[in-house]
């Protein structure tokens, strides 16, 4: 996996990093917030899930504490963090929110992505 397959993201560059670039390849994102505890309990589910999905899909990480970033927040419209969600062809395919084990992570994205496949 390169590390490209994780990248962090913001207001500023969200529209192109991941709306336009799920047009290439499924994008989950990952709000989260550095003082929420949920948040960090789920990174290394994230990674182990990025990592077993070989680059089939990518990671965006988007700190809604940093800059303008609660505006993401708002705009589309969380209740809490971390909240996931994952985006192809510049449409949200679904969100969940809550830490979450791998296994779970994996079902779900697979769920989302069966129709057309990844």
């Amino acid at each position: 996996m390169s590390g490209e397959e994780i990248f962090e993201c913001g207001l500023e560059d969200f529209e192109e990093r991941v709306l336009a670039a799920s047009h290439d390849k499924p994008i989950l994102v990952d709000f989260w917030a550095d003082w929420c505890a949920p948040c960090h309990a789920i990174t290394p589910h994230l990674n182990r899930v990025m990592g077993d999905m070989d680059g089939s899909i990518r990671l965006a990480k988007v700190e809604v504490d940093e800059g303008e970033n609660m505006k993401l927040a708002g705009r589309y419209r969380l209740r809490g963090f971390p909240t996931i969600m994952l985006f192809r062809a510049g449409e949200e395919l679904g969100r969940f929110s809550g830490a979450r084990a791998s296994h779970w992570i994996e079902d779900w994205i697979e769920q989302h992505l069966a129709p057309e496949g990844i």
